[in-house]
């Protein structure tokens, strides 16, 4: 299952993670601009940090920030695939020691970005929709970049270790949202080209065969209990019967 966090402040404004979840299999959402805290991780496979229209500086404003921060550093340090997109491209890295700020320009377009060679954009076109007024002008620790743009050089990353990737281009972004009060603008270059919304899949095909991998080599590792007169194989096999796996 694939948790969408979501992270608008603005009511009005709260349709993104409608359109994060129509290219999504398994999912759930939990409401971290409202709830805060830390969300039930026991049966994911993996994290989607949503947008938002505040700023990563506002923490003084909205407080779940440094909580979702302090979430951020755990999902890394315990390997849950993790994926940011605008707003959650910024906080991972503001929550790993990068850095962000306001560029005072409104970007809401189709833009030519540069996506390296990764699994999360396989067969995801150059032409991705962006709506930011932010960008990230220097990683967190041991994020990589992974995608450009002509304006922007850290337009994607990715943890050197952990399975964290972040956009700054929003892939559940199409023509049927575009008249939602967002500012849009059309130019020169059309959705026709463009399948972003192909990252999603991506991603959770992703976290889910990393999900399977990291279960199975538990019941690997559970399975290669050394037997002693002490400590007896079928001991430990019994004491792990009926305990569902869970996701740290």
């Amino acid at each position: 299952m694939i948790l969408v966090l979501e992270n608008e402040v603005d009511l009005d404004e709260r349709y993104l993670v409608d359109e994060i979840t129509r290219y999504l299999p398994e999912h759930g959402v939990y409401d971290y601009a409202r709830q805060g805290g830390q969300p039930d991780l026991s049966a994911v496979d993996g994290v989607i940090v949503g947008g938002s229209t505040a700023g990563v500086y506002e923490a003084d404003q909205h407080g779940w920030m440094r909580e979702q921060k302090r979430l951020i550093r755990e999902l890394v340090d315990n390997g849950v695939p993790t994926l940011g997109i605008c707003f959650g491209h910024q906080i991972i890295n503001d929550a790993l020691g990068g850095d962000v700020e306001y560029t005072g320009v409104r970007r809401a377009n189709l833009v030519n970005a540069d996506l390296g060679d990764d699994p999360l954009f396989d067969g995801v076109s150059d032409v991705v929709p962006v709506l930011h007024s932010d960008r990230v002008t220097e990683t967190g620790e041991d994020m990589e970049v992974v995608g450009s743009a002509d304006y922007y050089d850290a337009f994607a990353t990715r943890h050197r270790d952990a399975p964290v990737w972040t956009v700054q281009y929003h892939p559940e972004f199409t023509p049927r949202v575009k008249h939602l009060g967002n500012g849009w603008t059309d130019n020169d270059l059309s959705f026709d080209r463009s399948n972003a919304t192909r990252t999603l899949r991506n991603f959770s095909t992703l976290a889910t065969r990393h999900s399977r991998r990291r279960d199975g080599n538990r019941d690997a590792r559970r399975d290669s209990v050394p037997s002693s007169p002490d400590f007896r194989h079928e001991d430990v096999t019994g004491g792990f019967e009926g305990v569902a796996s869970r996701t740290d």
